[in-house]
């Protein structure tokens, strides 16, 4: 009779090891699948990859990139101005890609990247004199630390701080 205790007992503990290790599995994929990057638009990664990482459109909300796709002549103390056709693109591109309205990054009252809740909370380690590094410049260089800002992917495993 113990043996069938024993035996039934165990039986119940793998099956529930096993749904709860099924249920990770499935909640890993679908939360790898909400995090992987959007598709880079090639206009996008031209115009705008050409002078900085061409950051990931959910990074911001729509209203905000399209702000600052409209304002390019005055882009962040630059004239950094593109053709309509190539604007409008990108304003396209972006607004698909952006984050929905509700979701954690999704905040009309912040301009910059650098300056939205998502960011500083996950930085709020770094102090400033980091961002003053010669190998970062400012908290706007996400290649400096993330290796694979290019292609839209910020895993906190991959960072490296440049020490100088």
């Amino acid at each position: 009779m113990n043996r069938d205790i024993a035996r039934w007992t165990f039986d119940i503990v793998a099956w529930i090891a096993g749904f709860a290790f099924s249920a990770f599995l499935i909640v890993d994929a679908v939360a790898a699948e909400r995090s992987a990057p959007a598709p880079v638009d090639a206009t996008y990664q031209a115009e705008c990859g050409s002078c900085h990482v061409a950051y990931p459109p959910k990074l911001l909300a729509a209203p905000v990139w399209q702000k600052i796709v409209l304002g390019l002549d005055r882009h962040f103390g630059f004239d950094a101005s593109i053709d309509a056709a190539a604007a409008g693109t990108i304003r396209a591109y972006l607004a698909a890609n952006a984050p929905a309205p509700g979701s954690k990054r999704y905040e009309t009252d912040a301009t910059r990247i650098t300056t939205t809740r998502w960011f500083t909370r996950k930085h709020d380690e770094i102090g400033g004199a980091v961002w003053k590094r010669a190998g970062i410049g400012s908290a706007a260089n996400c290649g400096a630390c993330h290796g694979q800002a290019d292609r839209g992917i910020f895993s906190e495993h991959d960072v490296r701080i440049p020490r100088s």
